[in-house]
């Protein structure tokens, strides 16, 4: 089992910077994959980025790629996602969560595919 509390969200103007944390108790992330998800008002959870559990190879969805940098720190059991050039359509509510590790980089995309979850945090993007 493991626990997962984000942090670091908030209000910004488009064009602004946020960083997001995820804090993980319970077992040691350099056992998970991890990702950051994101759900708008009345829309499906969608995939934001993901970084495999050694931190060597990470994913990004499309729309946040050159914009947002997912990074890991195993020894503090951490997870971030430096948000730049935020759009007010990045406003959602963002969870960061953990999946036990294998398959391909495509599997890193699915929320099915993640067994634990934080409860989120609110970025909202005004313009």
């Amino acid at each position: 089992q493991v626990q997962l509390v984000e942090s670091g969200g908030g209000l910004v103007q488009a064009g602004g910077s946020l960083r997001l944390s995820c804090a993980a108790s319970g077992r040691t992330t350099n056992n998970f994959d991890m990702g950051w998800f994101r759900q708008a008002p009345g829309k499906e959870r969608v995939f934001v980025a993901a970084i495999v559990r050694s931190g060597t190879n990470t994913v990004y969805a499309d729309s946040v790629k050159d914009r947002f940098a997912i990074s890991r720190d195993n020894a503090q059991n951490t997870m971030t996602l430096q948000m730049n050039n935020l759009e007010p359509e990045d406003t959602a509510v963002y969870f960061c969560a953990a999946r036990a590790p294998g398959g391909n980089t495509y599997y890193l995309r699915l929320p099915s595919n993640y067994n634990y979850w934080g409860q989120g945090t609110q970025v909202t993007v005004s313009s």
